[in-house]
C-alpha cells in the first residue's frame, strides 16, 4: 500500500495536479485498492484536520493585511524606513528590507509583502541607479521575510500540524528575521560601495522624521497589538487576529480614509480565498500524515534517518537538504504539511527542539519562495518589475545564497531563534 501511495503521489506531482488534489487522491485510491474499509473515513480525516481553534486565525491575518495593503499603511511605512536610512549607502535598498520586516509583522505573506512594496520601491531602485539585477532579486527575496516575522501563516500551519505553541514559534521568528534581515542589509551596503553610481536620498532632518513616525504611528499599531497582546497574556494568536482585523478597518476608514467599502469586500474576497486555499490543502494534508502515522511510515522514517546518523547536526543537514529541493517545487504551507508529520518524530528522538525545527522549516520555506524553478515570489515579482522569470531568478541568485547562510546559522546556532522566548516562556 506504501509504495502504490507514494507512487501515486509522485506521479501526480509531476503531472501539475494541484497539491491537495495529489495528496488525497494518492490515499484515496490506496486506500480503496487495498483496505476494506468506509472510504466515507478520508472525508472524516480531512475535516479533522481543520477542525482545529489554531486555523481560525488565518482568515483573519490575512484579511487584516489585505486592509492594511489597500488602506495605505505600505506607502507609510516605506516612507518611515527611507527617512531613517534612505541618506546612507544603499539606503533605498535597505528601506526594501526594512519595510518588508515591517510589512511582515502584519500580513504574515511572503507574495503580500512582494506585491505591497515591490509595486512601490522597484521604480524608485530604478530610478535611483540600482543595478536592475540586484533591484529585482531584493524586491523578490526579501518579501520572504512576510513568512518569518510574526504573525506568519506558515508557522501557524506549523504549529497545528505537530501541536507547537504557534505563540512561542511568533515569537523564535523575531531572532531568525532579524538575522536573515540584517545579512541582507550588509550586502546591500556592498552593492552600493560597489556601484558608486547609486544615487542617495538627502538626509532627512528631524522634524521630517517625526512627521513620518506620527503619519504611520497608526499603522505601526497592527503588530504592536498582534505582538503585544499575545505576549502580555490579553488574548491568544486566534483573538489577536481578530483585534488587528477591526483595528485595521477602522485605521483604513476612518483614520487614514483610503479604504472605500468596494475596496473593503475586495479584500474580504481575497482573504476568503487565500484561505480556502490553505485550509483545502491543510484537509489533504492531515489525511496524508494520517495514513502515514496509521501504517507506521512516520516511525519506520524516523529509525531510518537515526540508523544513519543519531548526531543533531546531521540529521539537521539532512532535513534542509530535503527542505530546499523541496522548496523549489511546493509551496511553504505544503512543504510543512507533507514533511511537518514526518521530521516531527525525527526531531523528538533526536533531541531537536520542536520550535526549533518550526523555525528552521519556516525559514527553509522562506528560501524556497523565491528558488527556481517554481518560487511563488518570482511569479509575483515578474509580474510586478514586468521582467522575464529568468532575469528574475537570476538577481534573486546572489539572495538565494546569503539566506542559505542565514538558515545554516539560525539551524547550528539555535539560541538565534530560541533565546527570546526561552527568556519569557522559560522551558516548555
Amino acid at each position: 500500500m506504501i509504495i502504490t501511495l507514494f507512487l501515486l503521489l509522485a506521479i501526480l506531482l509531476f503531472a501539475t495536479v494541484p497539491i491537495f488534489v495529489a495528496l488525497s487522491g494518492s490515499v484515496a485510491v490506496s486506500f480503496a485498492l487495498f483496505n476494506d474499509m468506509d472510504l466515507v473515513i478520508i472525508l472524516q480525516r480531512m475535516f479533522a484536520g481543520v477542525n482545529k481553534f489554531s486555523l481560525m486565525s488565518i482568515p483573519l491575518f490575512v484579511l487584516a493585511a489585505n486592509l492594511m495593503g489597500e488602506g495605505g499603511i505600505s506607502k507609510r511605512i516605506i516612507r518611515l524606513a527611507n527617512v531613517f536610512v534612505g541618506h546612507i549607502p544603499g539606503g533605498l535598498g535597505i528601506s526594501v528590507v526594512v519595510s518588508c520586516l515591517f510589512f511582515g509583522a502584519i500580513s504574515g505573506s511572503a507574495p503580500a509583502t512582494v506585491v505591497a512594496i515591490g509595486a512601490l520601491l522597484y521604480p524608485a531602485l530604478r530610478e535611483k541607479k540600482y543595478p536592475e539585477g540586484y533591484s529585482v532579486g531584493v524586491i523578490t527575496s526579501a518579501g520572504s521575510l512576510g513568512i518569518i516575522i510574526p504573525p506568519s501563516v506558515t508557522m501557524i500551519v506549523y504549529g497545528t500540524v505537530t501541536g507547537a505553541s504557534v505563540g512561542t514559534l511568533f515569537m523564535a521568528g523575531f531572532g531568525a528575521g532579524l538575522i536573515y534581515a540584517l545579512l541582507y542589509i550588509i550586502y546591500t551596503v556592498y552593492v552600493a560601495y560597489k556601484h558608486p553610481e547609486i544615487e542617495r536620498d538627502r538626509k532627512s532632518t528631524w522634524p521630517e522624521r517625526g512627521a513620518a513616525l506620527l503619519d504611520s504611528m497608526w499603522g505601526l499599531g497592527v503588530p504592536v497589538i498582534i505582538l503585544g497582546g499575545i505576549y502580555g497574556g490579553v488574548f491568544t494568536p486566534t483573538e489577536a487576529a481578530a483585534v488587528a482585523s477591526v483595528y485595521s478597518l477602522f485605521v483604513a476608514m476612518v483614520v487614514y480614509r483610503e479604504l472605500k467599502f468596494k475596496d473593503m469586500l475586495k479584500c474580504v474576497l481575497g482573504a476568503a480565498l487565500t484561505t480556502v486555499q490553505v485550509m483545502i490543502l491543510l484537509a489533504a494534508a492531515s489525511v496524508f500524515a494520517w495514513i502515514l502515522t496509521s501504517e507506521g511510515i512516520t516511525v519506520a522514517l524516523a529509525n531510518a534517518v537515526l540508523s544513519v546518523s543519531s548526531e543533531q547536526w546531521m540529521i539537521l543537514m539532512m532535513m534542509n537538504i530535503i527542505l530546499l529541493i523541496a522548496g523549489m517545487f511546493i509551496d511553504g504551507a505544503s512543504i510543512i504539511t507533507i514533511l511537518g508529520p514526518l521530521f516531527f518524530p525525527i526531531a523528538v528522538a533526536a533531541g531537536i527542539d520542536i520550535i526549533h525545527l518550526g523555525i528552521v522549516m519556516t525559514v527553509n520555506a522562506a528560501v524556497g519562495m523565491f528558488t527556481p524553478p517554481f518560487g511563488l515570489n518570482l511569479f509575483v515579482a515578474s509580474s510586478i518589475t514586468k521582467q522575464p522569470i529568468l532575469k528574475v531568478s537570476k538577481g534573486a541568485f546572489p539572495f538565494i545564497i546569503i539566506s542559505i547562510i542565514a538558515l545554516l546559522l539560525i539551524t547550528y546556532f539555535p539560541e538565534i531563534s530560541l533565546w527570546l522566548p526561552r527568556q519569557v516562556y522559560g522551558a516548555w
